[in-house]
């Protein structure tokens, strides 16, 4: 076989296998788009906004998220934790009618230091932190982004309007709620637990908070 055969084989096989790459991509493209569109609801339409409708920057963006993220294991609370987190978030949703701007703040700490206590990035790195949570709570992060804002906003330029924090904290909530409820093997563990312990104190109390709506409404009138 002459040396130009060869050369012109190869070149056929290289295009050969770049076209079949390429075809590969394409099929995978909407597919993958479509995935991320379903894991992170919500939050894939704001990472298109933030990228200019860029569809493929925003999924590039996602994909890394995942990458970064999508293998951490959240650590499960102990009843004992799960009992001081609840009772801490009532007294920020209390405090709130008297002083809704230290209750915004303390509600975006309370969210930081539960998070990092189930295990997502801590010690201060919020965007890292509100990646992972992204990840894995996609539907509930706005909450938290936008209870951070408010926070944030605070501290600067003396903060949002009374309603706005409100909004901010109920929002701020699920994702608290979220956070703080038992996986579903830590659910039938505890259910097990509790059939055996009737008289635990904690037993048949759930962690359902009172509306901070009506309590915020009952404060001004």
């Amino acid at each position: 076989m002459s040396t130009g055969l060869i050369i012109a084989l190869i070149v056929i096989v290289a295009v050969v296998v770049a076209v079949a790459a390429v075809l590969t991509l394409r099929a995978r493209g909407p597919r993958h788009g479509t995935g991320l569109k379903r894991r992170f609801g919500p939050e894939y339409d704001r990472a298109v906004a933030r990228h200019d409708g860029d569809t493929k920057a925003a999924e590039r963006e996602l994909a890394e998220r995942v990458e970064r993220h999508g293998d951490l294991r959240v650590r499960p609370l102990e009843p004992t934790e799960r009992e001081r987190y609840e009772v801490r978030w009532t007294a920020v949703q209390e405090r709130f009618v008297d002083a809704p701007r230290d209750a915004v703040t303390e509600a975006d700490r309370l969210i930081a230091e539960l998070a990092a206590t189930r295990g997502f990035p801590a010690d201060g790195h919020y965007e890292e932190q509100l990646a992972a949570l992204s990840v894995h709570h996609a539907h509930h992060v706005e909450g938290y982004r936008r209870v951070h804002r408010v926070a944030q906003a605070r501290a600067h330029d003396g903060g949002a309007g009374t309603e706005e924090m409100r909004e901010a904290l109920v929002e701020a909530r699920a994702l608290f709620e979220e956070l703080v409820r038992p996986a579903r093997h830590e659910a039938g563990h505890r259910r097990a637990g509790a059939d055996g312990d009737r008289t635990s104190p904690a037993a048949g109390r759930g962690h359902r908070t009172p509306s901070l709506f009506h309590r915020h409404q009952a404060k001004e009138s």
